[in-house]
């Protein structure tokens, strides 16, 4: 069995161990109440049920063969507990301090793009559910609703997620807009300037911008995912960039592929200092692997790093996060802020990546996964259910604060 189960969702992660050939048998919960869901992958089970193949594809497909996408996951399967005995647990501590501010748990709902398609006003439900929790909302440039909408969330921690775009005067104006709504922190992303070959994706249109009928009929069958999601207003719009496309690119995938076509493939350490200097709030650099490139970040002005590869979803074979993050760790020293994502399911995940150094891990599936089953009711269950894993984790580990974690709990299985 893969990790993660097979389409049917027989069971979670590596499970079969506990089955005989395919007794008992197991299933995930389909069903629409979020409070039963009590894995992550219960939630992602859910979104199956009600999106309709092209959506599925957009949010589950990695690029290329999906080496990537699988080896986000097998990093933290190498990662094995190695728990304290006789520690007084009863007082647990999930918060951890980033950038002066103390958070709940080490976590931030991820930048997403074109959240839209998975439900109406995705973005703001996620950042609606992300403040409910405490926990900061990182926007996407390629959100569905625009920096000022979300930037009304009571309570939200708004971070805004940069892709710097051709003409100048675009990224000029999503960085004004950003400071002007309050954003916290301002993420520039650097691995996605050239789009990765996503196969599946490809396959479900005739034209870039047409689906295949195949497409178009399965998608007419999923009745609770087109009259929460396409009425009354259609398909969704990039909200944050709209005002830039040519009148023959008002449409989605239209609008899309421009985007793609004006994203500035010159952008370099130069670029990135210029932003550095117009953004007077905290910065990050998202999308570095190496630790040489996190330590010239740090040496750039960067105020913390973003190990990441997007998901899986750009240069198929690529290193795993989490892999390169005890190296990145020790090229900048305990003070300088590092963050992964990558492959973040279950509350065991968080407390690994805290292990080996990070500050902060980002979740992108798993909210999308509770944002697409339940809306923001899906969002909190999803947070909820990485917080009390988290918890459940520490306590029997031995290890009364997440503050504590280092290497020492972890051991890697042989390769």
């Amino acid at each position: 069995m893969t990790p993660g189960g097979g389409p049917d969702f027989p069971a979670e992660r590596a499970t079969a161990v506990a089955q005989l050939g395919t007794s008992p048998r197991r299933t995930l919960y389909r069903g629409r109440n979020p409070k039963r869901a009590a894995t992550i992958e219960d939630l992602r089970a859910m979104a199956h049920r009600r999106l309709p193949r092209f959506a599925l594809e957009y949010l589950e497909a990695g690029a290329g063969d999906e080496a990537a996408l699988a080896g986000n996951l097998a990093a933290f399967y190498r990662w094995r507990f190695l728990p304290r005995a006789l520690v007084d647990v009863r007082q647990r501590d999930l918060g951890r301090t980033l950038f002066g501010r103390r958070l709940p748990l080490p976590l931030l709902v991820a930048p997403t793009g074109l959240n839209g398609v998975f439900r109406k006003d995705a973005d703001r439900l996620l950042a609606l559910g992300a403040a409910r929790m405490g926990v900061p909302f990182a926007q996407s440039t390629m959100s569905n609703n625009s920096i000022e909408d979300v930037a009304a969330t009571a309570g939200l921690h708004h971070w805004f997620q940069l892709y710097v775009i051709d003409p100048p005067e675009i990224t000029d104006d999503l960085i004004t807009r950003a400071e002007s709504a309050g954003c916290e922190a301002l993420i520039v992303t650097t691995d996605a300037q050239t789009f990765g070959k996503r196969s599946w994706d490809i396959r479900g249109r005739v034209k870039p911008s047409i689906l295949t009928l195949r497409e178009v009929i399965d998608a007419g069958l999923h009745v609770r995912w087109w009259s929460t999601t396409l009425l009354p207003r259609g398909l969704p719009r990039f909200a944050n960039l709209q005002r830039w496309f040519p009148k023959d690119k008002q449409g989605l995938f239209e609008s899309a592929f421009w985007t793609r076509d004006h994203m500035d493939v010159g952008l370099d350490w130069d670029r990135a200092a210029r932003i550095r200097d117009r953004w007077p709030r905290k910065l990050l650099i998202k999308g570095l692997l190496t630790a040489e490139d996190v330590a010239r970040a740090q040496a750039a002005g960067a105020d913390g790093a973003i190990l990441s590869n997007h998901g899986g979803r750009q240069l198929d074979w690529v290193a795993a996060p989490l892999d390169m993050l005890p190296a990145a760790r020790a090229a900048v020293g305990a003070g300088f802020p590092l963050l992964v994502d990558g492959g973040v399911r279950s509350g065991g995940d968080i407390v690994k990546a805290i292990a080996l150094g990070a500050d902060a891990v980002l979740v992108g599936r798993a909210p999308l996964y509770g944002v697409a089953s339940a809306g923001e009711a899906g969002v909190i269950r999803a947070i909820e259910i990485l917080r009390d894993e988290a918890d459940l984790t520490l306590a029997l580990l031995g290890c009364a604060r997440i503050d504590a974690l280092d290497r020492r709990f972890l051991v890697e299985e042989p390769g």
